[in-house]
Order: C-alpha cells, then structure tokens, then sequence
C-alpha cells in the first residue's frame, strides 16, 4: 500500500535488500553515501528502520570505508 506518495516496503529482509543494493549499485549515483541514499530512497518508499538499514548498508561497503578515510583531513600535530 501507500503512504502519501511512497510505497510501504513489507517487512521482508530480502526484498529490503534488494532495493537497498540497486539503490546503492544504481549508474547514476556512484557509491552515494548514507545521505544521499537514504534522500533518494525516501522520495519512493518508506518502511519501519529505514534509516538504520540504510546506515548499515553504507557502513557495510568497505570502499566507502576507503574512500571515506582518504578524504578526512589529516589531524594536525601533537603538541
């Protein structure tokens, strides 16, 4: 069914995942991060612990993890 204008998502783990992975392996958003996949994902649908399964998701991916620590600023000098 719907809720206003996004689909409720039933409480099925692998059908969750699935849009979890084509919402992450989609061309046009290149490895997007916790916010921009959750954003893109909530126009559409909506279910209960959207936004913790989508910051597990992210966390998962260890080239985020990569990417993600090479683009932190390096921590100045110890005094």
């Amino acid at each position: 069914f719907w809720q206003d204008t996004r689909l409720v998502v039933p409480n099925d783990v692998s059908l969750r995942e699935a849009l979890l992975t084509e919402a992450y392996s989609s061309p046009f958003s290149v490895l997007p991060g916790f916010t921009k996949m959750y954003h893109d994902l909530k126009q559409y649908f909506w279910w209960s612990g959207m936004k913790v399964d989508v910051a597990t998701f992210v966390a998962r991916c260890l080239i985020c993890q990569q990417v993600k620590i090479e683009h932190q600023r390096a921590s100045g000098l110890l005094q």
